[in-house]
């Protein structure tokens, strides 16, 4: 397993196989912003349109997981801040494609996530996750929970049911 960030360069290249995983973890019901029906046409835009532009600009890095040369996870960190912020990121969409979950790679993601943050000088870093298995993951690796917000976003297999979701932080320089 080898775990990088992605090369802007590279990005156009791993936009198939990072619409597949992403559209496979949407399929199976992760909380991730999208709602079934989720073409991967829907998939490819939220790739080309929401992540590639501050990907290539510098304030979001996108991290790949592959095995064997295919690309099998992928996770984002939002550095992206005001200025008064400086020192927080953002983590989102780290996706272990299904047939690769617990093999390690969403904690391989995370330290990597982590040691890339540490090194942009952000130290505090938060994230929000619907999962249950997510948030079991985040806690393992001393993520705490800030709150939940309930109803914040559609559930993806009942359009008339909204999920709640679990705000989490985790302060670097703690260890």
């Amino acid at each position: 397993m080898i775990i990088a960030p992605l090369a802007p360069s590279d990005f156009e290249g791993a936009v198939e196989r990072l619409a597949a995983i992403l559209q496979a973890c949407v399929s199976e019901g992760s909380s991730i912003g999208f709602i079934l029906p989720f073409s991967l046409d829907e998939a490819r835009a939220y790739w080309r349109d929401k992540v590639a532009p501050p990907h290539t600009a510098g304030s979001r890095l996108v991290l790949v997981a592959t095995i064997d040369g295919e690309v099998v996870g992928t996770a984002q960190l939002d550095l992206d801040g005001m200025p008064s912020k400086r020192h927080h990121a953002e983590v989102s969409k780290v996706l272990v494609d299904p047939r690769h979950r617990r093999s390690g790679l969403g904690r391989a993601l995370m330290a990597e996530i982590e040691r890339l943050a540490a090194e942009a000088g952000r130290w505090l870093l938060t994230l929000d996750t619907a999962g249950d298995a997510a948030e079991t993951l985040y806690r393992s690796l001393g993520y705490e929970v800030a709150g939940t917000i309930p109803l914040y976003a559609r559930d993806a297999f009942e359009a008339d049911r909204y999920d709640a979701t679990r705000l989490m932080y985790k302060d670097l320089r703690s260890g």
